[in-house]
């Protein structure tokens, strides 16, 4: 459920999926962390809340199937993308499991090796 001037933002572009997520409470889906930000041209009269908690619209049986997949321990409900199809905003979201500490052990690893190796041919290029 959006308000007319985040509309208008979000058909200017101005919208930033970056560190947010979905929250399900009472049977509701609500989004989350998501940065709307105004436009300069927004009404006086208008107090614009660029980060605040807005609300989705599923179907009963969409909620359902989020609620039982979000009840396992370790998954949460990440928006992917925003668009339009027709006159309405979407959200696309998808569920996501987060890293083991044996996984994020190995990214860091991979990182360094990775940045290890850039300083070796650095140096002796020159």
């Amino acid at each position: 459920m959006l308000l007319g001037w985040e509309v208008k933002s979000i058909r200017d572009g101005k919208v930033q999926l970056a560190e947010s997520y979905v929250n399900l409470h009472q049977g509701e889906a609500f989004l989350a962390g998501c940065n709307i930000t105004p436009l300069l041209s927004a009404s006086t009269h208008v107090i614009a809340e660029p980060q605040r908690v807005r609300k989705l619209l599923l179907h009963g049986k969409e909620l359902a199937q989020l609620f039982a997949a979000n009840q396992q321990k370790g998954y949460t409900i990440v928006p992917l993308a925003m668009y339009w199809k027709g006159n309405k905003v979407k959200v696309e979201i998808a569920l996501g499991k987060g890293k083991k500490q044996h996984d994020k052990r190995a990214t860091m690893r991979e990182s360094d090796w990775q940045r290890d190796k850039q300083r070796l041919f650095k140096t002796s290029a020159h």
